[in-house]
């Protein structure tokens, strides 16, 4: 119908969305002085820098605008980021603010491959929650997604067996 199809489009642009997200978090991870700490974390829990960059992790900047910013500034409204949570509405619905602040990121994808959210690690540990989930949006259902699925289903079917384990760094050095 015309408007399944118009929802599809809209869709397709969060993910849009989504994926760019992957490309500035990790900017901010692999080349900015800001992302080193984040960086240095990964490394000494044993990733692999290829492992890095084979998953898209990422580091969001301790700063309440600047995805906000950037993104606006590509095109997208504040309702796009509102609607994937790349931005959270402010106590009494005054403006905006970057969701993730000074955390590494964890792109989270659908069993297909397509982006539906992240997960995100705090760096500072007097920050809380320990780990900020994507809440549910039209793309993330958390109880319907199983983190590196997308990567794991050759191998689950091929071995008839899978393994599950708990956090997302227990996934990627399982793959790795």
């Amino acid at each position: 119908t015309p408007e399944k199809q118009a929802e599809d489009e809209q869709y397709e642009r969060l993910r849009a969305l989504l994926e760019e997200a992957v490309n500035f978090y990790r900017h901010h991870l692999l080349q900015t002085p800001a992302g080193k700490p984040g960086l240095d974390y990964l490394l000494k829990r044993g990733l692999q820098p290829a492992t890095i960059e084979a998953f898209g992790l990422g580091y969001a900047p301790d700063s309440w605008d600047t995805a906000l910013n950037y993104f606006t500034g590509k095109g997208y409204t504040r309702q796009d980021l509102l609607d994937v949570a790349l931005a959270t509405e402010r106590q009494g619905g005054e403006g905006v603010y970057d969701r993730f602040r000074n955390r590494i990121l964890f792109p989270i994808r659908d069993a297909g491959g397509r982006m539906a959210g992240f997960g995100a690690r705090i760096l500072n540990p007097d920050d809380l929650p320990k780990f900020l989930n994507s809440p549910q949006t039209p793309l993330f259902d958390k109880g319907r997604l199983l983190y590196g699925l997308d990567r794991a289903r050759k191998a689950i079917r091929s071995q008839d067996q899978a393994v599950i384990v708990e956090g997302y760094l227990d996934v990627i050095l399982l793959h790795q």
